[in-house]
């Protein structure tokens, strides 16, 4: 599970510091250390829920004894009015909690909103949707998370999980042939290698040079038709740059395999939750 990763339980406990300090001055002066309450988390708009366990987490790094009663699992819709869970225990630790679960709990499923739409719109294809490494900073373990939640498929985690020859790349060595050979020479055979390009000269060379896969970066309609024709049983085709959902479905179309999308992870809107405690 997801809160378990010992890299996970150290994001929340930095954004507990951060928000924390030494300490909540309101909370500590007004409510008693024995006092506890209800709560209810509500969604104030409609939205893929993602991110709950890691809601959940923050409350458990304050206090055990808060306990939750969920309604909704990770991948839900849920809509505006609905209870999505009840929070009880010490009144103390879910106000110091509430404002970092919430935003951990609003971007991700934000993201998660985000990746369903786009997955919706080419659903009637075989293309699958995948995030970038334009993540928030410290974040990406959870951004990506919530990408498969949503529906999408993660794209290289890193720079050290994943082959993927950039321009600067290029630019540096001097032609694409050059730059595969070099991967290839101490590259793990089972690490498959991806090229970017710019133009369908570009794409011969790769496909020419041994690439297993070709990103098209920003070429147009037109340009993605004929990349998908040369490169036809010889290399998966994946595409990147300006995708948005007024055009996600055209591109599909092509016949490319993936569609990677950058704003999904570095523009999501954090979506209305709202945590009420019970009078």
């Amino acid at each position: 599970m997801i809160e378990n990763n010992p890299l996970v339980k150290e994001i929340i406990s930095l954004a507990l510091k951060e928000d924390l300090g030494s300490g909540d001055i309101t909370t500590d002066a007004i409510i008693k250390k024995q006092s506890k309450a209800k709560a209810k988390l509500i969604a104030k708009e409609e939205f893929v829920l993602a991110g709950l366990p890691i809601f959940k987490a923050v409350f458990k790094q304050l206090s055990k004894e808060v306990l939750f009663e969920d309604f909704y699992k990770e991948g839900d819709i849920v809509r505006n009015g609905d209870v999505i869970c009840y929070v009880s225990g010490p009144i103390s630790a879910i106000l110091k909690a509430e404002r970092t679960a919430l935003n951990f709990l609003q971007r991700m499923s934000g993201i998660a909103t985000a990746v369903r739409s786009f997955v919706k719109k080419i659903s009637h294809t075989k293309v699958k949707i995948l995030d970038t490494r334009k993540t928030a900073p410290g974040m990406r373990l959870l951004d990506k998370y919530a990408v498969r939640v949503g529906g999408g498929f993660n794209h290289r985690f890193g720079l050290f999980d994943g082959i993927l020859i950039k321009d600067n790349h290029i630019a540096a060595v001097g032609s694409i042939k050059k730059a595969i050979q070099y991967v290839k020479a101490i590259a793990p055979h089972t690490l498959k290698i991806e090229v970017e390009v710019e133009t369908l000269d570009q794409l011969k060379e790769a496909i020419d040079s041994g690439a297993d896969i070709v990103l098209l970066d920003n070429m147009g309609l037109d340009e993605i038709k004929q990349a998908v024709q040369i490169a036809k049983g010889k290399v998966l085709i994946e595409v990147s740059g300006g995708i948005r959902l007024d055009n996600v479905e055209e591109i599909a179309a092509t016949g490319v395999d993936f569609i990677s999308v950058g704003e999904i992870t570095h523009s999501v809107r954090g979506v209305d939750i709202s945590l009420e405690l019970q009078r």
